[in-house]
């Protein structure tokens, strides 16, 4: 395939789509393309391609795409246990819209073992996540890590599509659930996911008509935390009780 026509494009992915499809598409489109996260809230009209009763996240993919339309040379859509149905679901809407995807399914046997380093570091937690996510494509070790803490509060699950949740925890958070996963390079690791420490009061998270509300629910209620969900924006409602939470606990 010519790279020449794909000048001024775009690769687009969502989920922890294996290392290796991610770089054989760079190859293949150009290694020189931006790649976008369609995972992340960016503004999109709503496409009308899902019901609104539709987790926020797969809304954001199928939008973002809609938007970007041509400007996307290729997508590398994570649709296996690393992501849910609804991640393959979508990839199956996007070629509808003429899209050239690539499904990717995250083998056990490519799971990595990289080290915890903003999972359990201090700092502010939505720069926390936000680095954890961009490990994705870029993993190699950061040039400033954080100096690593002792955990006082947790926080479970995948990252929210409003950051202003995250703002309300202290910087002696550890992150749990598929964001730790996903620093770990195991992003369909069961086990890991539903790893917490019982001894910290922690937020289990989840996005509203996620398939992930069962674990966060099940895991509020073996460890004491709470289980929180939102559709699109947080509201005062929810920050209030997670901020309640926080300052209880």
């Amino acid at each position: 395939m010519s790279m020449t026509g794909n000048q001024g494009k775009l690769i687009g992915y969502f989920g922890f789509p294996r290392r290796r499809l991610l770089g054989e598409v760079r190859e293949c489109f150009g290694t020189g393309l931006p790649l976008v996260d369609l995972d992340v809230a960016a503004g999109a009209p709503d496409s009308g391609l899902l019901p609104r009763a539709t987790c926020r996240i797969i809304s954001n993919i199928v939008d973002n795409a809609a938007q970007l339309g041509g400007r996307l040379a290729a997508v590398v859509a994570a649709v296996g246990e690393d992501k849910c149905d609804r991640g393959r679901h979508a990839a199956w809407i996007l070629k509808g819209m003429g899209l050239e995807v690539f499904e990717s399914r995250f083998p056990e046997d490519e799971f990595e073992d990289r080290p915890l380093v903003w999972s359990t570091g201090r700092g502010r937690l939505p720069h926390r996540v936000d680095r954890i996510m961009e490990t994705i494509v870029d993993p190699s070790p950061p040039a400033d890590p954080p100096a690593a803490c002792e955990p006082t509060h947790g926080f479970w699950g995948v990252p929210p599509n409003d950051f202003r949740l995250l703002e309300l925890f202290p910087e002696t958070t550890h992150i749990y659930g598929w964001i730790r996963c996903v620093e770990a390079g195991r992003p369909s690791d069961l086990d890991l996911e539903c790893m917490v420490d019982d001894s910290i009061p922690t937020v289990f998270f989840h996005q509203s008509f996620c398939a992930k509300q069962d674990l966060a629910h099940n895991l509020a209620e073996k460890y004491g935390g709470i289980a929180v969900d939102c559709h699109q924006e947080i509201n005062d409602s929810i920050l209030a009780k997670v901020e309640a939470f926080i300052r209880l606990s």
